[in-house]
Formats: structure tokens, sequence, C-alpha cells
């Protein structure tokens, strides 16, 4: 049961990036991508975890792509073969920011080592 609930997830993950990069023509939105989706037990709802690449608002293109989810969702119903396609909740993905955050402390950690090091030798 769990393989088919992930693969519900993973066709929808990739029938909504496909809708959003060739269909969705939203100059607002910016470059969306599609992180993560996770459909509740019952097939009534999916969380869209998106994240925009570049965008200096993501809030801003979160509230233009929520306007636009009964496209997304038609569109998304016509590519299905589900008895019932989910309502669709984008929400705002934080990990690509986290990683970014983890990365940078990773980085001047890893600088300070290096300046002990040069200062033991």
């Amino acid at each position: 049961m769990a393989d088919r609930a992930k693969r519900i997830d993973a066709l929808i993950e990739k029938n909504i990036a496909e809708i959003l990069m060739k269909e969705l023509k939203n100059p607002r939105l910016g470059f969306v991508t599609v992180n993560e989706v996770q459909v509740n037990a019952d097939h009534s709802l999916a969380k869209v975890y998106v994240s925009f690449l570049g965008s200096e608002h993501p809030l801003f293109n979160l509230k233009e792509l929520k306007n636009a989810k009964g496209v997304v969702r038609s569109s998304l119903a016509k590519k299905m073969d589900l008895y019932k396609v989910p309502d669709l909740l984008f929400l705002l993905d934080e990990k690509p920011q986290e990683l970014s955050s983890l990365d940078e402390a990773l980085a001047k950690e890893e600088k300070s080592l290096k300046e002990l090091k040069n200062l033991n030798d």
C-alpha cells in the first residue's frame, strides 16, 4: 500500500511540475520548482512543496501560484487517471534556504579550521 501512495505522490509531482513549466503562463511566478508532494491517506489533499529560484519575494510568488490552483488542478485531472483528484495546497519549501545557510556555516567552519591549522604549523 505504501508503494502505491509513493507512486501517486511521484506522479502528481511530475505532472504538476510539467503543468507549471509548460502550461501556466504567468510571468509573475518566476521559476517554480516542485520539491515534494505529500498526498494524505484518503487522497483528498495534496501538499505541494515548492520553491522559487532566484526570487526576492517568494511569498508573493506563492500567492500567485495559489491563485492559479484551479487551473493547475483542472489540468492535473485531465492528465491523471484517478477517481478523485486531490485538492492542492501549495506550501513554500524552506529546505533550500536552510541548506544554503548550512553550507555557509560549514564553509565558515572549514575556513576557521584551515586558519587554525596554519597557525599551528
